[in-house]
């Protein structure tokens, strides 16, 4: 049986979190959040990816300026993400 306000337990350790277990399943064993190391490396990775499709077999210039638009907005996205997790809040 749970921990509870009503009847503490004295064996068990009841699990504080603020999240609740039906909306995040992997938050009972103890983790629930992002890496966002992880997904801002990503990020860029894919920015450098999308630059270099521009080397290919295609004539038209329109493709280029897909694909450089697109990176440069995920740049855009990736710096502000870091000047804003600089500054406190």
């Amino acid at each position: 049986m749970a921990a509870t306000e009503i009847e503490p337990a004295d064996k068990e350790r009841a699990v504080v979190s603020h999240v609740d277990t039906a909306e995040v399943p992997s938050a009972a064993w103890g983790w629930s959040g992002e890496s966002r190391k992880t997904f801002r490396i990503a990020g860029w990775i894919v920015a450098l990816i999308l630059v270099a499709m521009v080397i290919g077999n295609h004539k038209g210039k329109v493709e280029d300026i897909y694909l450089i638009g697109f990176a440069v907005l995920l740049a855009g996205i990736l710096i502000r993400d870091s000047i804003l997790r600089r500054k406190p809040r």
